[in-house]
């Protein structure tokens, strides 16, 4: 039995069909690289990944147990991680991430060791007190993806990550990279769109777009309780 696994899958936009008869498995410690045209579904299927929208036909299974049985634990594991930065312009650099990890739950002391442990790896500190809204684009990108440091892999294993390296300069992108692979080392799971981590990143590939479907109606593939 795959700890993580897609069986089926169909997504729809509006009336279009993006994709159709999906399917992959995922064990601790493996990665999920998504490829494609723009357009084809990779944004889509991070989305369904992660329970914030639903599948045409298919179904995600977590450790056999589909995952819209308890949606709110599955929340709790994993961390999308979209094309915006969720950036409060408002909150310095360093309240954005003490808000994220208040979000977590973490208790004080965790989430102040945590919090200036993401600062510093994404070369944040010097700008902590900063208001976010005088952040470069690839700041608040690094500020977006220091979230990944504030809860271990035991704790949020799957990392949903759609086009991560945009805005980001080599240094940063290998310091990206370098977390990756440690998450992935300490069992947790990735799934990523991005085509500068495809290079680095060893773990499956999966072309989206080879899943485009015929000229099919929504209504043909949809689950019957889903037509209901």
């Amino acid at each position: 039995m795959a700890l993580f696994e897609a069986h089926q899958l169909a997504c729809q936009r509006g009336e279009r069909l993006l994709f159709l008869g999906l399917d992959f498995r995922l064990d601790a410690g493996a990665a999920l690289l998504l490829t494609g045209a723009n357009g084809s579904g990779k944004s889509s299927l991070l989305r369904l990944a992660a329970g914030l929208s639903q599948p045409a036909a298919g179904a995600f299974h977590w450790q056999g147990q589909p995952i819209t049985a308890e949606p709110d634990q599955h929340h709790r594991r994993c961390l999308y991680l979209g094309h915006a930065d969720a950036v409060k312009p408002g909150l310095t650099v360093h309240e954005n991430l003490r808000f994220w990890a208040d979000l977590a739950g973490l208790a004080s002391g965790l989430a102040r060791d945590a919090v200036d442990r993401a600062l510093a790896y994404f070369l944040l500190t010097d700008l902590a007190d900063l208001p976010a809204r005088f952040l470069s684009a690839g700041q608040k990108r690094r500020l977006g993806l220091a979230r990944l440091l504030l809860r271990p892999a035991r704790d949020l294993p799957l990392w949903l990550l759609d086009e991560p390296t945009t805005a980001l300069d080599r240094q940063s992108q290998q310091r990206l990279i370098d977390l990756l692979l440690t998450h992935l080392r300490d069992g947790g799971l990735l799934i990523c769109a991005s085509h500068e981590i495809l290079a680095a990143i060893p773990g499956q590939r999966l072309a989206v777009d080879a899943h485009q479907p015929a000229d099919i109606g929504v209504a043909d593939v949809m689950a019957p309780e889903a037509q209901s």
